[in-house]
C-alpha cells in the first residue's frame, strides 16, 4: 500500500503561485507513476500532472507552461508548481500514486484562486 500526504493549498491569487507537494510512504522509486488530479465543484475529476517512474511527464493543455510537476527522490515527494494562477484552477487537489496497479489516493488540498 501507499500513503500520500499532500500539503501547500490555500488561497492564491490570479497570475500567482502556489507550489502543492505529496509525501508517499514509500520510496517512490518503487511506484509506477505519480500525479496530481483536480476536481472542481460540479465537475469530474480531472488529470493535471503526471510523472512516471521513468521521469517523463505529462501536463494537462490546461495547465501547459504554467504547471509543473516534479519530484525529489531523496524525500519521496512530488509537487506541483503553479504559477500564472487563473480562477478556473480553484478544486481540490488530490495526489495520485498507481502501485501494483492499483490507484492511491491523497486527502485532497483545496486551493482557491482568486480574480
Amino acid at each position: 500500500q501507499v500513503q500520500l500526504v499532500e500539503s501547500g493549498g490555500g488561497l492564491g491569487q490570479a497570475g500567482g503561485s502556489l507550489r502543492l507537494s505529496c509525501s508517499a510512504s514509500r520510496t517512490i522509486f518503487s511506484i509506477n507513476a505519480m500525479g496530481w488530479y483536480r476536481q472542481a465543484p460540479g465537475k469530474q475529476r480531472e488529470l493535471v500532472a503526471q510523472i512516471t517512474l521513468g521521469g517523463s511527464t505529462i501536463h494537462a493543455d490546461s495547465v501547459k507552461g504554467r504547471f509543473t510537476i516534479s519530484r525529489d527522490v531523496a524525500k519521496n515527494t512530488v509537487y506541483l508548481q503553479m504559477n500564472s494562477l487563473k480562477p478556473e484552477d480553484t478544486a481540490v487537489y488530490y495526489c495520485n500514486a498507481i502501485y501494483l496497479a492499483q490507484d492511491y489516493w491523497g486527502q485532497g488540498t483545496q486551493v482557491t484562486v482568486s480574480s
